[in-house]
């Protein structure tokens, strides 16, 4: 088949990679628009179109593809049969999904109507869901409300965390998105129950913010969900600490105290969370200072028991 591919970020890179292995003939790229990166503020593409560009394939990267007429133009002018869509970051018009024969399609990784939304993942891992997957869709003038192509579901792992997860998710997609493009004359597509519907909305840097009032649970659930991006972050003297990575400890705090570094092990450092329980922090980043273990960073002094974070 003729493909238009939408998609920026590597989650996508797999679909667009089956794509082309399979024969299907990948016409045009459309990814966001390369970002300042960095501490010089370069502007850097995003992965897809640095993947594109190495396979030799056209790339267009519109800042709003809704008010891109050229956009339109060279969909037209290379006649897909279907338009393909993977975390693309934007809305798409009904003037460019219904140009295609087969119109257009979306990899989407969660059950949908669950988890509609920009950041399925991350809320799947946040909110203890031990179960979620990838759904194929038509795509619509509303976000991911369009009628159901395909699903598979996939078990989320004890410990995985978000990267992980989208990662495992992005190979499953790929895969199911080839056996729907097979038999895309043939599906009879299937409406959403928009009464069982949720939400993952765009997660921004206030969201990684550590509460040490709630359990030891529910902060590893936030560390898994928000790194590497927009990371899980608390406050140590006024100072922002990045959590990479930690784990509930079997131990309770000998008081209640949420917030409170308990005692500094070899292994990391134990923090109070709601009801005694304990957080066990091993890995992290201070502001402006390069990732390293808790108990490095305790040496001399950085943090002791008794201090406080949030």
């Amino acid at each position: 088949m003729r493909v238009v591919f939408f998609g920026s970020p590597a989650s996508a890179i797999p679909s667009l990679a089956k794509l082309m292995t399979a024969g299907h003939s990948v016409e045009l790229v459309l990814s966001q628009p390369d970002k300042p990166s960095g501490r010089g503020k370069r502007l850097k593409p995003c992965p897809v179109k640095i993947f594109a560009l190495e396979k030799g394939l056209p790339c267009y990267e519109p800042s709003q593809v809704r008010k891109d007429p050229a956009a339109r133009e060279k969909i037209r002018h290379v006649d897909p049969d279907i338009i393909v869509v993977v975390a693309y970051g934007q809305i798409i018009p009904a003037a460019i999904f219904d140009l295609p024969k087969f119109k257009s399609i979306n990899v989407h990784f969660s059950l949908l109507p669950k988890y509609r939304g920009a950041s399925p993942v991350q809320w799947a891992v946040l909110n203890g869901e031990t179960r979620t997957g990838v759904t194929i869709f038509r795509l619509n003038e509303k976000m991911d409300e369009g009628d159901v192509l395909a699903s598979e579901e996939a078990a989320i792992l004890p410990r995985e965390n978000a990267v992980n997860l989208e990662t495992r998710l992005a190979h499953i997609g790929a895969e199911l998105l080839l056996k729907t493009l097979a038999m895309i004359d043939r599906i009879q597509p299937a409406a959403q129950d928009h009464t069982l519907a949720t939400y993952a909305p765009k997660l921004k840097k206030e969201d990684g913010l550590i509460d040490w009032t709630q359990d030891a649970e529910a902060v590893d659930r936030k560390v898994r969900a928000m790194t590497p991006w927009p990371s899980a972050f608390t406050f140590l003297r006024g100072r922002r600490l990045i959590i990479q990575e930690g784990q509930p400890s079997f131990e309770k705090a000998d008081r209640d105290a949420p917030g409170a570094v308990i005692s500094i092990e070899k292994y990391g450092i134990l923090v109070c969370c709601k009801e005694r329980s304990l957080y066990l922090i091993q890995t992290l980043q201070p502001e402006n200072k390069k990732t390293m273990g808790a108990f490095s960073f305790s040496l001399g002094g950085q943090i002791k028991p008794s201090d406080g974070l949030g």
